[in-house]
């Protein structure tokens, strides 16, 4: 175990532990038409259980993955046979894993970990896998509390940029130039004036099965972006789940001093009184 990370390797020794749970949090933007579960259902590292990005996250929102109450946040996870000394291990076929692990704590859990490379360098490498439903488990007390100092409004957004305050945008370079659409109907393209383009798979290694790239070569995409993240530093994507991808790399630099942006520019770019800005060709 490493930081904030485990690797395939020691996951594979210590499956079955008592107090560890493996969660499964793949998901699909509704554009795909498909949904993770049934991948799941089909095969999945034995002994995961399947936590849905959508069902934990605000119900009332007309902002896409917005944080959940503490109050369901707490029932779900405790569904899932999770307690306050659970460690928890998130994994993905993608990119969602960050989401989770910040959701984890920014509800004051600290012991939950990354699979480095998730389910597709686990398949890659041969190890076994399991299809069908998770078996049932008991519910379990969960408490959360919600963290201070983890979480951007779009004012804190708005005063960020207004005195140059790093802020750090995971979109695809078309999406953030707004050569291509938001991928939200409704929701205008281009970027926040002053933001910085850090596209989140620059953050994973293809070579290594996808793996996080280290920190020290995150620092570089960082730098070669001109994004200065040695201090306070707001992230932001589309609906706020790549920007845990950049937090995540930021942190692991040594810098706890980020926050997501939750809304990010699922609320930015449908609101009529923030500013936009495409590239011009």
């Amino acid at each position: 175990m490493s930081d904030w990370l485990v690797t395939t390797e020691w996951l594979a020794e210590h499956l079955g532990d008592p107090g560890l749970v493996l969660l499964d949090c793949s998901w699909y933007l509704p554009e795909a038409g498909k949904h993770a579960l049934d991948d799941f259902r089909r095969s999945h590292i034995p002994g995961a259980r399947f936590i849905d990005l959508g069902v934990v996250s605000d119900p009332d929102s007309p902002y896409v993955n917005m944080l959940p109450s503490a109050d369901l946040w707490s029932r779900e996870v405790g569904r899932l046979g999770i307690d306050n000394d659970t460690t928890v291990i998130v994994y993905d076929a993608g990119y969602v894993s960050a989401r989770l692990w910040w959701m984890f704590r920014v509800f004051g859990h600290e012991k939950v970990r990354i699979l480095d490379g998730g389910f597709r360098k686990w398949v890659a490498e041969g190890r076994p896998t399991e299809e069908g439903d998770a078996a049932p488990v008991e519910a379990k007390p969960f408490r959360a509390e919600l963290q201070p100092g983890k979480v951007a409004t779009l004012d804190d957004v708005r005063a960020a940029l207004e005195n140059n305050t790093t802020v750090v945008d995971a979109r695809t370079a078309a999406r953030f130039d707004g050569t291509e659409g938001s991928g939200y109907p409704g929701v205008a393209s281009g970027h926040m004036p002053n933001a910085i383009n850090t596209p989140w798979a620059k953050f994973f290694d293809p070579a290594r099965n996808y793996a996080f790239v280290t920190a020290e070569e995150a620092a570089k995409v960082f730098d070669e972006a001109g994004a200065d993240v040695s201090g306070p530093v707001i992230t932001t994507c589309g609906s706020g789940v790549t920007a845990a991808i950049l937090g995540f790399m930021i942190e692991r630099n040594g810098n706890a001093q980020w926050r997501l942006y939750d809304g990010s520019w699922h609320e930015w770019g449908q609101r009529p009184d923030t500013p936009k800005r495409v590239k011009k060709v």
